[in-house]
């Protein structure tokens, strides 16, 4: 239950449209449900301006059914990260209208009921190649879904600058802009000096043997000399997408 929500419950119970039994049924698990394996946080929305997100990679898929459906009769968007095409299905099949985003991993519920904020303007989302793309994926609909225009732009990595450079309408018309990239992660440096908005980089797992597991890209991009780059942690598509949406928030 967001603001928006609670204002309209506490006007009804003063007009007297909504009797105060009804209102306690609709604030019966404030401030969280207790379940057995998860406490859900409803109010979250409230507090910080996004819902909670169920995390789903190391749940099951019965744990992950149990949850989504307390949370869909909530008025959010119901948003679950990392969960591979086969638990997908099977929480499908038990839990109906959701809508699942392959590369990025994401099941999401509620479609209709995406967080709405006054915005700056729109969220750009660049991927050094090809392979970056899941992690791309999961910051491009994290944004999305927590109400936020976003515009993509894929596989214009350093190894051929010049996809990059004949873009440059694209970037400077960005409020924020995500860059991922692997490798030696030099991507979110080359377009910090091409742009005045803040830029949040994303370091990913794909690479050859010396990028580590992605720590390569993580300490480039925390080395960057160009000014104004940020920086979350390595496949953190989620995280990215989420400060964006916070930067983009007026």
């Amino acid at each position: 239950m967001d603001e928006k929500h609670i204002r309209e419950l506490l006007e009804n119970v003063r007009k007297g449209t909504c009797d105060i039994a009804e209102a306690m049924q609709q604030l019966k698990h404030w401030p969280a449900e207790t379940m057995d394996f998860a406490c859900l946080d409803h109010q979250r929305v409230l507090r910080t301006g996004f819902p909670e997100v169920v995390y789903g990679e190391d749940k099951s898929a019965e744990q992950i059914v149990a949850i989504i459906k307390a949370m869909l009769d909530k008025p959010t968007v119901v948003i679950s990260t990392r969960v591979s095409p086969g638990k997908a299905e099977k929480i499908r099949e038990e839990v109906g209208g959701l809508t699942y985003h392959e590369t990025a991993r994401m099941l999401i519920g509620n479609t209709d009921k995406k967080v709405e904020h006054d915005r700056r303007g729109t969220i750009l989302v660049i991927s050094a190649g090809t392979s970056d793309m899941p992690v791309a994926e999961e910051a491009y609909f994290t944004a999305h879904y927590l109400g936020h225009p976003v515009e993509k732009l894929y596989d214009v990595g350093v190894a051929g600058i010049h996809r990059l450079l004949s873009r440059r309408e694209v970037l400077s018309q960005a409020a924020v802009l995500i860059v991922v990239a692997g490798m030696e992660g030099a991507l979110p440096t080359v377009v910090a000096g091409l742009v005045d908005k803040p830029v949040i980089a994303v370091p990913t797992s794909v690479g050859y043997g010396a990028s580590f597991g992605g720590i390569a890209a993580l300490l480039g991009m925390l080395n960057s000399c160009a000014p104004g780059v940020a920086v979350v942690n390595i496949d953190n598509g989620f995280g990215a997408g989420c400060m964006a949406a916070t930067i983009n928030r007026q």
